[in-house]
This record gives C-alpha cells, sequence and structure tokens, in this order.
C-alpha cells in the first residue's frame, strides 16, 4: 500500500431525499492501493456514498474528489479512473463470457486488438479461460460473480467500487470471491471500496473500516484497532449458557449496571458485554437467585458485531428493503434474469 497518496478525499459529504438524510456530512480519505470498507446494516448509507463517489448521484452538500478529480465539476475524468461492481450481477445469460466482456469493453471505445488481449488477460486472472466460450447462464454463482467483478475492471481502473459483493452467495462463492478481491488488491494495486454488512468480509479483507450507522460515520480504524475499543482490561465478553433462561431472568441481566449490551443467541445462550472488576460475579450471582441453571461460560474474544453493538446499543440490521426510495436505488441497468 501506497500510504503517503490519498486517492480519494471526502469532506463533509451530505445527501437528503426531501426531509430524509441518507448521508449525513462525512468525511474521510481513502490511500492509494487500500481496500477500505463502509461497514453498517442496509440504510447505512453506505450504497449512497458510492453513488456520489461513482458520479451517478450528486451531493446535496460537501465534495468528493477521486485522484484529484471533483466527481461533480470533472465527472468524465472520474469515470475514467473507477470500475463499479453493484448488488446485482449486470451481465447477460444468453451471451458467453468473451461475447459478454467484448459488449462492455465497446462501450468503453476500448480498440478492438486492445479489448481482446483485455479480455483474455481478466479471463485467465479468475481462471475462466477455458470457459470463454460458454453461455453465462450455465456458470455457477461463484463463477458469475467473478465475471461481473472482471466486467467492472474492462477500463483498466484505478479504484474499484464493490457494493456487498457476497451478497446471497453460497459460503464456497464468497471465499473465491474474498480471495480473488485480495489477489486483484495485492497483484494489481487496485484501491477497493466495498461497502457490506457482512463482518467476516470487512474483517477480512479491509485494511481499515468506516462503521457507518444512519447516515454518519461512527467509528474508523483498523480492525484491530476497532475492536480494542471494547476489549479493555475492565470489558468482558462472556457467552453464557442458561439451561432455563427466562424473559425475566434476560431483562434482569440487561438492566444490571454493569451489562453494556445482552444479545440472544438462541433459547438457552446469551452473549453479554460487560464492564468491570466484579461483572463476571455479579451476573452468576444474579442468575443463581432468579433459579438459573448455568450449564457453560466462557469468556470470548471481541467480534465487529460486538464493536457495532458497543457503538449503538443494537445488532446490525438485516433488512432486505433500503430507507433510500426505490427510484434513487442501486447502480447500473436491470441486470439480465438470474436462475
Amino acid at each position: 500500500m501506497d500510504t503517503d497518496t490519498n486517492i480519494i478525499e471526502v469532506k463533509n459529504l451530505t445527501k437528503t431525499f426531501g426531509k430524509f438524510t441518507a448521508v449525513d456530512n462525512i468525511s474521510f480519505s481513502v490511500k492509494k492501493g487500500e481496500i477500505f470498507g463502509l461497514l453498517g446494516p442496509n440504510g447505512a448509507g453506505k450504497s449512497t456514498t458510492l453513488r456520489m463517489l461513482s458520479t451517478l448521484s450528486q451531493p446535496t452538500k460537501g465534495v468528493a474528489t477521486i485522484g484529484g478529480y471533483d466527481t461533480v465539476k470533472h465527472d468524465m475524468q472520474v469515470r475514467k479512473l473507477i470500475g463499479i461492481v453493484s448488488e446485482k450481477m449486470i451481465i447477460y445469460n444468453r451471451l458467453t463470457a468473451k461475447e459478454n466482456l467484448y459488449f462492455f469493453g465497446n462501450l468503453f471505445n476500448i480498440p478492438k486488438d486492445t479489448l481482446n488481449k483485455r479480455i483474455d488477460e481478466l479471463l485467465e486472472l479468475v481462471k475462466l479461460t477455458k470457459f470463454k466460450n460458454a453461455q453465462v447462464g450455465t456458470f455457477s454463482t461463484g463463477m458469475r460473480q467473478r465475471m461481473n467483478v472482471i466486467r467492472a475492471l474492462l477500463n483498466m481502473p484505478q479504484v474499484l467500487y464493490l457494493d456487498e459483493p457476497t451478497l446471497g452467495l453460497d459460503p464456497q462463492s464468497s471465499v473465491e470471491i474474498r480471495e480473488f478481491i485480495k489477489k486483484l488488491n495485492q497483484e494489481q494495486g487496485t484501491t477497493v471500496v466495498l461497502t457490506t454488512h457482512m463482518m467476516i468480509d470487512a474483517d477480512l479483507l479491509c485494511d481499515r473500516i468506516a462503521i457507518v450507522d444512519h447516515g454518519k460515520i461512527i467509528a474508523l480504524d483498523t480492525s484491530t484497532n476497532l475492536k480494542k475499543l471494547i476489549s479493555g482490561v475492565d470489558t468482558l465478553i462472556i457467552k453464557l449458557e442458561i439451561a432455563n433462561l427466562t424473559p425475566d431472568m434476560l431483562n434482569a441481566i440487561k438492566t444490571l449496571e454493569c451489562t453494556n449490551s445482552v444479545t440472544q443467541e438462541n433459547s438457552t445462550q446469551l452473549r453479554i458485554i460487560v464492564h468491570g472488576e466484579d461483572a463476571f460475579d455479579t451476573i452468576v450471582d444474579l442468575v443463581r437467585k432468579q433459579g438459573g441453571k448455568i450449564t457453560s461460560i466462557s469468556n470470548l474474544q471481541p467480534t465487529l458485531e460486538d464493536v457495532f453493538i458497543h457503538l449503538t446499543g443494537y445488532d446490525v440490521r438485516d433488512s432486505i428493503a433500503e430507507k433510500v426510495p426505490q427510484a434513487h436505488g442501486r447502480f447500473g441497468a436491470p441486470p439480465a434474469r438470474v436462475r
């Protein structure tokens, strides 16, 4: 990573839709060669931020520059520097892999000889060369997503935007996409900005993470440093299993002064963030006084989910519906029908 050069600068960026504020006065920078994550629940403003950074939407207030170019004043220059992979797959099932890439390459007016060479290189990059003459509709989900990513690389962008790159993928396909993103960043030097509500994507991929909620950046740092926010000397994360857990018992634990947050994972298991030297004993004593039967208890390492709960007081929402009106929805044209 080139730690001396910021390729993206965002200052006081704001986007409103009527009375609704989707992005609320955010500022951050992204270093050249960095993988930068916008982590938060659906409706937090992540995708709206990407739309502004990619010139598809103008900010209500504030300024963003990509490679020194203002996204509003110099939108054409910005578009030459970026590639966009939306949450939806924008590829055509009836076309072959090569035909898909040739079609999108022509939209960039790439000379034929250059385009053919680039298509071969990109297919090799994602290990799809032997499938170049096969219809994309016959591909697995992971193969289709790899196609979706290299489609955005045809113009050789310096910055690649990935909007929820593993959303809806099976575990194996998700691993494939994460490995490819790492490879692209390390071998090609491509700066990557990704939005996600998947904690594992942010944790495994990102050099730095901005946690976003209700249109604001509430924390920005490396994953390790973010976790240190709740891994102090007097803070513990406890996994507690109570065989006869009741609503009254749960409410009593939540109201303890030493309790920061309580997440019920199933009918018997709780994940509790507590503070104070005597917090552990206090909770155990309470459960026993309530007649609770503790079957197991363990001290856990903090996760990004714990950080989010610690900062916001609730779990990351995984809602299908965005808060932003659908007319201002995701990137690009409607995708081809997905099998």
